[in-house]
């Protein structure tokens, strides 16, 4: 099924998705920012594991274990501000054009 504009009927019409990339960047920040926090937790983790290969291997697993805790952070965050930009974006915010009559439009519920 294409979109269509509800005023003139025109196939020709534009999707803007503006709060889901600003949902994702802002949730990719908040995500390190948590996952920065978590870090402490998954440096302590990887020193203990990495403790086994002595000086070198507890340092490599507090790092390795830092990096990946703000990673995943990352990702989590991207993927929930993304899903919650795109309601905003088809619940709320007027996101698609009619390129012929200039109607902006939400999805029908």
């Amino acid at each position: 099924m294409s979109l269509q504009c509800p005023r003139c009927h025109s196939p020709k019409v534009a999707s803007f998705h503006h709060a889901m990339k600003v949902g994702a960047a802002i949730g990719t920040v908040g995500g390190a920012a948590r996952g920065v926090s978590a870090a402490l937790a998954g440096g302590q983790a990887g020193a203990l594991i990495g403790a086994i290969a002595g000086p070198v291997g507890i340092t490599l697993g507090s790092v390795s274990g830092a990096i990946l805790g703000g990673l995943a952070g990352g990702v989590g965050g991207c993927a929930l501000g993304a899903q919650l930009g795109e309601s905003l974006d088809r619940h709320v915010l007027a996101h698609n054009l009619c390129l012929l009559c200039g109607h902006r439009f939400n999805l029908p519920t």
